[in-house]
Order: structure tokens, then C-alpha cells, then sequence
């Protein structure tokens, strides 16, 4: 049986991205960093063993626990193919529209033979905020009297604070991948959905493109 639109909602844990911060329904906070690859089997023995004990060390140092995710994803040459065959349409020297025409067959037959990868490497920081809850109706009143806009600028002030905190592991992680070699950045709003909706729709994009 298909899982609903409303069904998959609620599923999954996330509340809102702002910022580039993925709020969690719990009032949780996380921030994805995607980091480059490094090529060890380039590196001589000596390097590769500073390396691993480089990025051992980094994570000896962290006292909060991070989530590092691996995206496997077939490569979609499909958009390198419509570029080549529009230039194609335009071309007038005969022997080079005939040789783009070849090479489009070569690259559509070949990645249609060879499944050729691409890896994408996140680290997802987390940041989990403890709410002391009281039970007492002195305190659910006052709270209760407070109107809209003043709840608004309370909630937004715990968001600022919240990130601050997730911001400084942040900082922390791109510090210590760059001890390691590795380059990072936190993706912004925009990267964070991308990111999801291609974890929820793995098929979606690569159906959008049809070639003639």
C-alpha cells in the first residue's frame, strides 16, 4: 500500500528549514556540511597514515556526535547530451557537426553500458536544546496571557540563540576537515531541500528529462 502525501509528512522528523538550519519537530536543530573527497591511493604511505591519524584526532576532539552520510547517485549525462546535441543543430562545418554526432552516440552508448557514480560526502551537526518544563499554573498563566507578536519575538530569540550554539559546531567540524585536507561548506536553504528531495524522490529528476 502507497504511503499519502500526509502520511510521508509525518514521517519525517522535519519541521521547517530556515536559514539553512533544518528545524526538527522536537525544537532540534541541524546543519548539513558537505565536504570534497580525499584520494588516499594518490598518497604516498607516510601520507596517508598522517591523514587518518589527522581525521582520527578530529574526531577524538568532538564532544558532540555528528552524523557523516555517504550519497551514492548514477550519474545523469542526460543535460551534457541535450547541450552537445543543441550545439550540433548550429554547427556549419559539416566534419565537426558529423564528429559531435559521433561522440554523442560514443557517450550514450558508453554510459549506457558503464553505470558511472557519483559520491556526495555530509556531515549532518547537530544541536539539541534542554527545555526545563514547569507544571505550575502561575507559570502556564503568565505565558498564556502573552499575545501573538510577543510569542513571535520569544520564539525567534530561542531560534537565534539555538543556531548561534549549532553555528560554533559548525566551525568546529570545518576546522578540523580542513586540518585533514578536506574542504566543506554548509549548504544554504535552498542545497538542504535539494538534498531531501532527492533522498524522497530518487527517480523524479532524472524522469523530467527525455531525449529525442
Amino acid at each position: 500500500m502507497a504511503l499519502n502525501a500526509k502520511a510521508t509528512q509525518e514521517f519525517v522528523p522535519i519541521k521547517e528549514v530556515r536559514d539553512g538550519i533544518i528545524v526538527l519537530k522536537d525544537g532540534s536543530l541541524r546543519a548539513i556540511v558537505l565536504a570534497n573527497s580525499v584520494n588516499l591511493s594518490l598518497k604516498s604511505s607516510d601520507e596517508q597514515k598522517a591523514t587518518i591519524l589527522q581525521f582520527q584526532s578530529f574526531l577524538n576532539t568532538l564532544d558532540f556526535t555528528i552524523q557523516i552520510s555517504v550519497q551514492s547517485r548514477r550519474l545523469d549525462i542526460r543535460p551534457y547530451l541535450l547541450l552537445l546535441e543543441s550545439r550540433m543543430k548550429i554547427q556549419n562545418e559539416p566534419l565537426l557537426k558529423l564528429q559531435t554526432k559521433e561522440y554523442i552516440e560514443f557517450i550514450r552508448n558508453f554510459t549506457e553500458s558503464v553505470s558511472i557514480m557519483t559520491k556526495s560526502f555530509f556531515v549532518v551537526v547537530p544541536y539539541t536544546h534542554t527545555v526545563f518544563k514547569s507544571n505550575s499554573s502561575l507559570f502556564k498563566r503568565f505565558f498564556s496571557r502573552r499575545n501573538k507578536e510577543e510569542a513571535e519575538i520569544a520564539k525567534q530569540e530561542d531560534f537565534e540563540e539555538k543556531r548561534s550554539q549549532l553555528e560554533e559546531r559548525v566551525s568546529v567540524i570545518q576546522q578540523g576537515l580542513s586540518r585533514c585536507g578536506i574542504k566543506s561548506a554548509q549548504l544554504g536553504t535552498e542545497e538542504v531541500v535539494e538534498v531531501f528531495y532527492k533522498v524522497f524522490n530518487p527517480g523524479e529528476v532524472e524522469g523530467k528529462i527525455k531525449l529525442e
